[in-house]
């Protein structure tokens, strides 16, 4: 690479970076490398090798093709309900990613929940982002917190609730039809 285009993809690293609040540290430790190291790749001053970057742009919740992609301005984007990727999840959920890779400011997921079903035995945590869950159709239970001090939040359409990811949770749909939720976080995680 020219010393251009290895600024410029500094530059992009160091925009994704900052757009996911982490700092060159966090970023150094999830990508196995060395804060110093990230600096100087951000400030275009050395090149890396295509292992550190596919390390860097996982650490982003990126591919590697994202952090070479120049396109300063994405513009608007259309995502018709039946091209929606659809994540693996339990059994009886079904959940799709309305949000375009690669993901910028905020991601947002779209769930179905069939009577009976949850995300889970267990609460989960990812990130440490905000999170609302916003109830679109039927109604679902949100579980914050930890076994003992675990608080249970009906939620019915239109209503909704606002938590980090680092909070254990967990959605569980005891009515008798189908629910439906969306996800809306910010600044986007790394799980997907």
């Amino acid at each position: 690479m020219t010393g251009p285009e290895t600024a410029r993809l500094g530059a992009r690293i160091r925009a994704y970076r900052t757009m996911r609040h982490m700092t060159v540290r966090a970023l150094a430790t999830e990508a196995k490398a060395s804060a110093s190291f990230i600096s100087q790749l951000e400030r275009g001053q050395t090149s890396s090798s295509i292992g550190m970057l596919r390390r860097i742009a996982s650490a982003l919740g990126l591919t590697v093709a994202d952090l070479f992609n120049e396109e300063d301005e994405i513009g608007h984007r259309v995502v018709r309900r039946e091209a929606r990727p659809e994540l693996h999840t339990a059994p009886g959920t079904r959940k799709f990613l309305i949000s375009q890779r690669p993901l910028q400011n905020v991601e947002v997921y779209a769930a179905e929940f069939d009577p009976g079903s949850s995300t889970g035995d267990e609460p989960y945590t990812h990130s440490d982002s905000q999170e609302i869950l916003l109830v679109i159709r039927g109604q679902v239970t949100l579980w914050l917190g930890s076994d003992g001090s675990a608080t249970a939040h009906l939620l019915k359409p239109g209503d909704s609730v606002e938590y980090r990811t680092s909070v254990p949770h967990r959605v569980v749909n005891e009515c008798h039809e189908t629910a439906e939720v969306l996800w809306i976080v910010s600044p986007p995680t790394t799980s997907v």
